[in-house]
């Protein structure tokens, strides 16, 4: 009795150092981010990973006006606001369909979203720059929304079509009995229930289609006032490469890190809830 309590206790304690080393690698350069984001450039120069001796506000300001970071933070909103909500709607339709529905063709067509995932989107960037040339939608926000919502789909179908399939089939025979037409029992029925994985795959096509690089880099090749947040923080790394301000270049990777840390914050619970929520019921 007492080998295994011994052996237990090793295993716990091997586990929570685990853990330690872990969130020290995973915290630790969003820390230093931080941090170097408060020192005056001189400091990091001559010690790069050192404690600030005074608190530098100005690296904000320098990074959202001088280094245009504000505007390339406006241009990722709105882009994005409009690809999150196409993903999220487009993709929620189609998993309930596929979910919950039976007809001809309905596993061959979720299989093709499925294989859509294992799909690398560098294939695709010659392809897409011709069909958005060809329909008047390159260098557009409008064909970058386009874009991102084919290409946050599969993902977003996968993961609903599996929530949506371990919902109670009696809510949904009970709203048809009342009379409620297939689009009422989806919008005012079932995504409230699903509320939970929405949340989470909407989380994670944020995160995916925030700090998508290659996409706008490729497909969005207008002018500089309509570039997005990671095309922003790679000119301004390049351009603090020669005039040397890298307290304003962390400053503004900072800011970008920002949304993502306090969505995630926000809504961390109904994360959990909606990755675990399929294992549980």
């Amino acid at each position: 009795m007492s080998n295994n309590t011994d052996r237990g206790r090793v295993l716990n304690a091997f586990a929570h150092s685990f853990l330690v080393v872990w969130t020290l690698m995973a915290a630790g350069p969003l820390l230093w981010v931080v941090i170097s984001s408060l020192r005056a450039h001189g400091d990091l120069v001559s010690d790069p990973f050192g404690l600030p001796t005074a608190l530098h506000w100005d690296n904000f300001s320098n990074a959202w006006a001088g280094a245009n970071i504000g505007r390339y933070t406006m241009n990722s909103l709105i882009i994005l606001s409009g690809s999150l909500t196409g993903t999220m709607l487009l993709g929620s339709m189609a998993a309930y369909v596929l979910a919950r529905f039976q007809f001809p063709g309905n596993r061959l067509i979720y299989l093709l979203f499925s294989g859509g995932m294992m799909f690398p989107v560098f294939l695709a960037l010659v392809p897409l720059f011709f069909i958005l040339n060809t329909m008047g939608l390159l260098n557009t926000r409008q064909g970058l929304i386009v874009v991102y919502i084919a290409y946050s789909l599969p993902f977003t179908v996968f993961f609903l079509a599996s929530f949506f399939r371990t919902l109670p089939s009696a809510v949904q025979e009970a709203a048809t009995l009342d009379g409620a037409s297939h689009t009422r029992t989806f919008f005012q029925v079932m995504m409230p229930m699903a509320r939970p994985a929405l949340i989470s795959v909407g989380i994670f096509n944020f995160l995916g289609q925030w700090n998508q690089f290659v996409l706008p880099r490729v497909l969005n090749l207008g002018s500089e006032d309509d570039a997005v947040l990671p095309q922003g923080l790679a000119a301004l790394m390049v351009q603090q490469g020669y005039e040397g301000d890298w307290g304003a270049l962390y400053a503004g990777v900072t800011m970008a890190m920002l949304p993502v840390l306090v969505v995630y914050v926000t809504f961390q619970r109904q994360v959990q809830s909606g990755l675990t929520a399929g294992a549980v019921r």
